[in-house]
């Protein structure tokens, strides 16, 4: 792979339809990433190979995403409805009203991260003191990022502050330039930039002596070499966690380096890498597919991505992953989707799939498209 040192600026943004297939490709990525690596999530590759050889595709008999996808659309959703404007007030309203003032129900599956946030959160702390917990550093950020970065399309900068803001409420330090990392990654890939520029497009909006940063460069430097030299690069030996933001981001885009951007490349190198192999994967095929578009996707992998389940957060349940990229993207016209105002006026009914609901008969939603309880 080419050199980081000196790269070029980021390209100016393409046509709308070509952003669009851009998004849509970048979200699917994720998607398909996060199914593909999910029963590969916290095993080593000696593991893997002992069940399955080298993971070449889905090995589960539904193959389907997990807290990755989910959150990601929470996310993507609370971004399409605020758009620039989004404060940490925003965000913590959302976590309140959908995730942390219901009862438990199905959230399962979340991280470390996401359950010290809730905890916090029911406790009466505010952002950022919600996001003092022992696992403010972990990957949880990062695995929602790549919407930041499709809506923010060839700012990079402007990615990693709006993903900050919505990080405020569950992280901090490493965790919080994880997120930046992939954020403006996915940005600069949504120009068709090259993959030197992307990895220096990430490497940009955070501090040059952080552990993210430095991580990321090492894995980059020998992704030349390949899946085992990037591994050895940046996974901590004898951690028992495997939601570290500076490693999981690091092998992340060390996949990516190494594919030279290929979709499948990347993401198989991820998977088969083991550790959060779900959000390695994911991030990788967010970066990967909007640097390649969705024809880079296999067809097989896209088919078995449906409307995701809730299993997690039951307010996303029945969301899909492409929908969610089709309200971030700027329309034919280059305006905002016509249904998804970045602020809605209180005398306003409220949206729910694109038609008008009774006044007074649900308060509106934090999310766009979402009824007062969070059903689609």
């Amino acid at each position: 792979m080419a050199s980081i040192a000196c790269t070029p600026p980021v390209p100016a943004p393409e046509d709308a339809a070509g952003l669009r297939d851009r998004g849509r490709a970048a979200l699917l990525g994720l998607a398909v990433g996060d199914a593909l690596g999910a029963p590969a999530e916290n095993l080593r590759p000696s593991e893997i190979r002992a069940r399955w050889g080298r993971i070449t595709g889905y090995v589960a008999d539904a193959p389907s995403g997990t807290d990755d996808t989910e959150y990601a659309i929470f996310s993507g959703l609370l971004l399409a409805r605020h758009g620039p404007a989004l404060t940490p007030g925003h965000v913590e309203a959302a976590w309140h009203e959908l995730i942390a003032d219901r009862a438990e129900g199905p959230f399962r599956g979340a991280g470390f991260s996401e359950r010290g946030t809730l905890e916090n959160l029911r406790r009466g702390l505010a952002a950022p003191v919600s996001a003092q917990h022992r696992h403010a550093w972990s990957d949880g950020l990062a695995m929602r990022a790549a919407p930041f970065g499709v809506f923010a399309a060839g700012r990079p900068a402007e990615a990693a502050r709006l993903v900050a803001i919505d990080g405020s409420v569950s992280h901090e330090g490493e965790g919080i330039h994880g997120g930046q990392a992939v954020a403006a990654g996915v940005a600069a890939a949504m120009t068709g930039a090259p993959v030197p520029v992307v990895i220096a497009s990430a490497l940009a909006v955070i501090p040059e002596d952080s552990w993210t940063a430095r991580s990321l460069r090492r894995a980059v430097a020998v992704a030349h070499r390949g899946e085992r030299a990037v591994r050895s690069a940046v996974v901590i030996g004898g951690y028992p966690w495997t939601d570290l933001a500076p490693e999981a981001v690091a092998l992340a885009f060390g996949a990516y380096a190494a594919a030279d951007g290929d979709f499948a490349e990347a993401v198989l190198t991820a998977v088969n890498m083991g550790r959060d192999a779900d959000t390695t994967a994911a991030v990788a095929g967010a970066l990967a597919g909007a640097t390649q578009g969705s024809a880079a996707i296999p067809a097989h992998w896209a088919e078995a991505i449906g409307p995701v389940r809730g299993r997690c957060l039951s307010c996303v349940a029945g969301r899909h992953v492409l929908d969610v990229a089709d309200l971030l993207v700027p329309g034919p016209a280059g305006k905002s989707t016509p249904a998804v105002p970045t602020t809605q006026p209180a005398e306003q009914p409220p949206l729910t799939r694109g038609r008008v609901v009774e006044r007074g008969s649900r308060e509106r939603s934090p999310l766009v498209g979402a009824d007062s309880e969070g059903r689609p």
